[in-house]
């Protein structure tokens, strides 16, 4: 008998150093699978996705801002008291909280739908396939 799949939704994250312009760089993966409890972002910008970055925005674009803002992400995704408000809400709404369409230096693609077995190892493709 085959183990059965889950169903998941997740979205690329992507950072927009010239909202304004519109041209950005995909930097992460926040995924979300209701059937194993799972919410969690993978993120990474390697010395390509830098030297994107600061072609976009010029060579003083804030870099650890943007690290800082990924990692609240990451503390929204895991929940309690270190994800503040947002990480007080459960699973499905901290996603949905995280996918909100916005205009600000980190913005996430349309919501994708999909099934896995493990929502840890499909999270772990998808940004070696969309990010890396």
């Amino acid at each position: 008998m085959l183990p059965a799949a889950h169903l998941f939704e997740y979205a690329v994250l992507r950072a927009v150093p010239r909202v304004e312009r519109e041209e950005f760089v995909n930097v992460g993966v926040v995924l979300f699978c209701a059937g194993q409890r799972f919410l969690e972002a993978a993120y990474a910008f390697d010395d390509k996705a830098e030297a994107r970055l600061r072609a976009f925005a010029g060579p003083d674009f804030d870099l650890a801002g943007l690290a800082a803002r990924l990692d609240a992400i990451a503390r929204v995704c895991r929940g309690g008291a270190g994800g503040g408000v947002i990480g007080q809400l459960p699973l499905a709404g901290r996603f949905r909280w995280l996918t909100a369409q916005r205009s600000t230096v980190v913005q996430t693609s349309a919501v994708h739908p999909g099934l896995c077995l493990d929502a840890a190892a499909t999270l772990a493709r998808l940004r070696g396939q969309l990010v890396g």
